[in-house]
């Protein structure tokens, strides 16, 4: 970014910016808020629709910060920048046999930034974590047009990460990421997926209560409703089971599920991709339609998915979260509200093309408080990404 470019931030506010470096980022930031402009932070667009936000008289892109800054592939390190696609970031891991296991949805065109910024991932969170399990730093850009580092380049060091922490699922509402690091993982020498049908969303949740228990650990247990298994080629109330290891492992599989479908190879990732896209296949669908994602127990999941009745759902049934699909926005809003009422954590966390009026989030949470004293600690004058967070924050 040129000098002139700085000054444009002042004189034509409603020009996108898109920074090239860490630098420009940091100046873009501070100037746009020594204007006190409202600034509305994207990478590629692909989490528009979990938060639309409010409008803002500039706009700064991270698209061009698409750099592998450092990689360690001994040591299981990388550092990238905010910008850079995470299908190219995983295709490039890929060839040295090594992963980033976070399995975002919008895969095609998310950027790390965005990933992080969401706290995204997907079924094989069971066993590899999320964001907040993989990031071992950052580097990050305030409205005072600094920037600030945290963390490192070893999985062990823990300087700094806190504030970190700060950044995953804030949805750019504090500060913007410019590079993140990460800890990564092996490929899996096979990796095999076990689906067991039932006529019952009872006689599914038991069979995954004796999963669990079991000396066999699956990487992923996703359970659907009859609805939600029909969108990703299944049928019946369905049990997903991904397993990894080598051929050993693989074997003992087969012996403990012997009733069970086995895919592999093409048709196992096949799968795995619906599954993945589960939420953005719907909404690409029904343009005026929503998605509540529910926290609850493990055991919850399963009254949460009966309480969704016939709308497509699918939990991650080792640990509690549930995805339901509305074709009526509105009607997802209220029937979060009443989730509430069932000690459930619920928002509508993402919505159709068309947009949506309902509160998003009617039960904020004891914790909304902090939340919004750590806004103003990073941004007092309330300008950056304002809405993003479901319309609170």
């Amino acid at each position: 970014m040129r000098r002139s470019d700085r000054i444009m931030i002042e004189i034509l506010p409603m020009e996108l910016l898109e920074p090239q470096t860490a630098e420009e980022l940091a100046e873009a930031l501070g100037a746009a808020a020594r204007a006190g402009s409202a600034i509305d932070l994207c990478g590629a667009d692909t989490k528009r629709r979990m938060a639309p936000g409010e409008e803002a008289a500039v706009r700064i892109s991270t698209r061009r910060l698409n750099r592998i800054v450092e990689y360690e592939p001994r040591d299981l390190t990388i550092s990238v920048e905010a910008g850079l696609p995470f299908a190219g970031l995983s295709q490039r891991l890929a060839a040295d046999g090594l992963m980033l296991p976070l399995d975002p949805p919008f895969f095609g065109g998310a950027t790390v930034g965005g990933v992080v910024a969401a706290a995204a991932c997907g079924p094989r969170r069971r066993q590899y974590g999320g964001v907040r399990d993989v990031v071992i730093g950052m580097r990050f850009a305030t409205l005072e047009g600094k920037l600030v580092e945290t963390g490192g380049m070893v999985v062990k060091n823990a300087a700094g990460f806190d504030m970190a922490k700060l950044m995953i699922g804030s949805m750019g509402t504090l500060a913007a990421i410019a590079a993140v690091n990460f800890r990564l993982a092996p490929i899996p020498p096979h990796t095999a997926t076990f689906v067991e049908r039932f006529d019952t969303l009872e006689e599914a949740c038991r069979r995954r209560d004796e999963i669990l228990r079991g000396v066999l650990q699956p990487a992923a247990i996703d359970l659907l409703n009859a609805a939600g298994a029909a969108r990703v080629g299944l049928e019946g109330f369905c049990l997903a089971l991904q397993v990894e290891g080598n051929a050993g492992v693989i074997g003992r599989y087969r012996q403990a599920f012997p009733r069970a479908e086995v895919l592999e190879g093409e048709e196992e990732r096949a799968l795995w991709e619906r599954v993945r896209e589960f939420v953005p296949g719907f909404l690409g669908e029904h343009a005026g339609g929503g998605t509540v994602r529910i926290s609850t127990t493990i055991q919850g999941a399963g009254a949460a998915l009966e309480r969704l009745g016939d709308r497509p759902a699918l939990a991650r049934a080792g640990s509690g979260v549930v995805y339901g699909c509305f074709t009526d926005c509105e009607e997802a809003c209220r029937w979060t509200a009443e989730a509430a009422g069932a000690g459930w954590r619920a928002v509508v966390e993402f919505v159709g093309s068309d947009g949506c009026a309902g509160e998003r989030w009617p039960a904020a949470g004891s914790d909304f408080g902090l939340m919004e004293r750590i806004k103003r600690m990073f941004d007092p004058e309330g300008l950056l990404n304002r809405g993003k967070l479901y319309g609170r924050i």
